[in-house]
């Protein structure tokens, strides 16, 4: 097992995909986190609470998490770029197992996701500390509960990745895996958000377990403010991360159960 995560990585790092991925990681976390923090929250229409709050800081960053969808296109495009160019037919001749190789590769882009998380967060929590000095206000909260809040983003980030890797190999089809995690990520779940009576389920989808592991209910209250709706429903962060890593767990045994009895074509 060993060897063939050491020949994911070589294969991985043989390519600019974790060059690229960091770099676009730069700029999700850092640009509209940043542009808001250097507008001010307060000058935004509607006003929002500024960044001398915990709410403030809280949406700001918080906004990085609506472009999580990102980290799942990445491990989408990865993998089945690799289904389109047939090279994952000469990596099933050079270990037969499958199961294996497809564990190896979800441990690679895990790894990877982590690392797009941790640039991610890090360029979020420096936009907002630099957009709340060049306002000349202090920050709505320690510097202990931001890096946690921006920790807990690095997790989503790197589950999204899991995600995205695993239905790009159960798709295999680029155009039908990316229009999946677009279609669903940016769409379906927010239509099923304002379904009454559906959306009590809000809470245990991935939009919503990441909404519960970051505090991030900005997106939910402000469609409960323009449709005669109850705003959805959140859990605790401890239950958003066990939901969230729970999704992770059974994508990842889909992915390498489902694909052991599928034929290469």
């Amino acid at each position: 097992m060993s060897r063939l995560i050491r020949g994911e990585f070589a294969k991985l790092f043989a390519t600019r995909l974790p060059l690229w991925s960091l770099v676009i990681a730069a700029c999700c976390g850092g640009g509209l986190t940043g542009l808001l923090a250097l507008v001010g929250p307060e000058n935004a229409t509607p006003p929002l609470p500024g960044l001398d709050t915990a709410e403030g800081v809280g949406i700001v960053v918080g906004m990085s998490g609506l472009l999580l969808f990102v980290p799942a296109l990445i491990g989408t495009i990865a993998v089945t770029g690799e289904y389109r160019h047939r090279t994952i037919g000469t990596t099933f001749l050079t270990a037969p197992r499958r199961g294996r190789v497809l564990a190896a590769k979800l441990l690679v882009f895990g790894a990877l996701g982590i690392a797009y998380g941790l640039v991610a967060s890090l360029f979020a929590g420096t936009a907002v500390m630099v957009g709340a000095a060049l306002q000349g206000v202090e920050l709505g909260v320690q510097l202990g509960a931001l890096a946690a809040l921006l920790g807990r983003l690095a997790l989503a980030a790197a589950v999204y990745m899991i995600l995205g890797v695993a239905i790009g190999a159960l798709a295999r089809h680029q155009l039908l895996a990316v229009g999946i995690v677009l279609g669903y990520f940016y769409f379906l779940e927010h239509v099923l958000m304002i379904i009454p009576g559906v959306n009590v389920i809000h809470p245990y989808l991935p939009g919503g377990a990441t909404a519960a592991l970051t505090d991030f209910t900005f997106l939910s209250d402000a469609i409960a403010e323009q449709l005669p709706l109850a705003a959805a429903a959140t859990t605790s962060p401890f239950v958003g991360a066990l939901v969230l890593l729970g999704y992770a767990a059974v994508a990842a045994w889909v992915a390498i159960a489902i694909p052991l009895r599928r034929d290469l074509r």
